[in-house]
This record gives structure tokens, sequence and C-alpha cells, in this order.
């Protein structure tokens, strides 16, 4: 009998040892985690990279429709002035990307960190260039306007610049 309570201590201590290791790697885990986190998250890094090829693949797309040979003129100068419209949204957001990106090389942000304030100015002016660049390519000439080629590459393009602000939107809301 003296055996039965002699281990039953001794096995309740070593679940109660295992479970607090248990624990506390749970939090050093945890704390590691916290620690190593920036201003964005491993996702929020993730959906920004997918951006650049979204927009290359678009770009592509427009630079093969303007020089087929089996468009009208009009319909060449409507999709050129959409690559402009795009090359125009590019440079103006090349500085911000840099600024939102460049918080993965640190690695200690905490939440008062001035880190966090640049990428919040850089998404907010990112998303002003993206409304206004929009409104420019939503307002097409009435002759683009009627052309469908010209119209659904413009739609395209909206789709484009609606899905960069609605990510950095959705960014901006966990700053």
């Amino acid at each position: 009998m003296r055996r039965l309570t002699e281990s039953a201590p001794r096995s309740m201590t070593v679940r109660v040892l295992t479970i607090r290791l248990l624990l506390q790697g749970i939090v050093l885990l945890v704390a590691t985690n916290l620690c190593l986190a920036g201003v964005l998250s491993q996702a929020d890094l993730m959906k920004v990279e997918t951006l650049r090829p979204m927009f290359a693949a678009l770009m592509g797309d427009l630079v093969q429709t303007s020089k087929r040979s089996d468009i009208s003129a009009v319909d060449a100068d409507c999709v050129k002035s959409t690559i402009q419209d795009l090359l125009e949204i590019s440079q103006e957001l090349s500085s911000y990307e840099y600024l939102i990106t460049i918080e993965k090389e640190l690695t200690d942000v905490g939440e008062k960190d001035p880190t966090r304030d640049v990428v919040k100015f850089a998404i907010d002016q990112s998303t002003k260039i993206l409304a206004s660049q929009r409104r420019k390519i939503a307002q097409l000439p009435d002759q683009c306007a009627r052309s469908a080629l010209a119209l659904a590459k413009s739609q395209q393009a909206l789709q484009v610049v609606d899905t960069t602000a609605g990510i950095l939107s959705s960014i901006r809301s966990r700053l």
C-alpha cells in the first residue's frame, strides 16, 4: 500500500513538471514570435508581394494587346493610354512600396515604434494615389468607351487598382 501512495506523488510531480515545461515552452515560443514580429505580419508581406506579379501580368497583357495587328488604331491608342496610366501609378508608388516593405528587415518593432507610423504613412499615400489614378482610368475618352476591347482592358486595370487598394486597406486597418 505504501508503494502506491509513494508512486502517486511522484507521477503527480512528473505530470505537474511536464505541464509546467510545456507551458513555459509555449510562452517562450509566443514571446519569440512577438519579438521577431515587425509592423506587418508574414501574411501581409505575402499579400504585398503578390501585387508586383499581378501588375506585371496586366502590363504584359496590355503591351501585347497594343501590339496586335488585328486591332484598330483607336483601340491601340486607348490601350496605350491605360498603359501610361499604370506606368504613372507604378512610378508614384515605387518609393512607398519600399517604405511599406522595408520594415521586414527590422525585427524589434513595438507598438509605439516610429516604423509603424512610416508604414501607415506609406499605405495612406499609396491609397490616395490609387484613388486618384483610378478616377483617371475610369474616365475613358468617348472613343475608348465605345470600344469593347479598350473598355475591357480598362476594366482589367481598374480591377488591379481595386485589388491593390483593398490589400493596402486591409493591412492599414490592422496597424
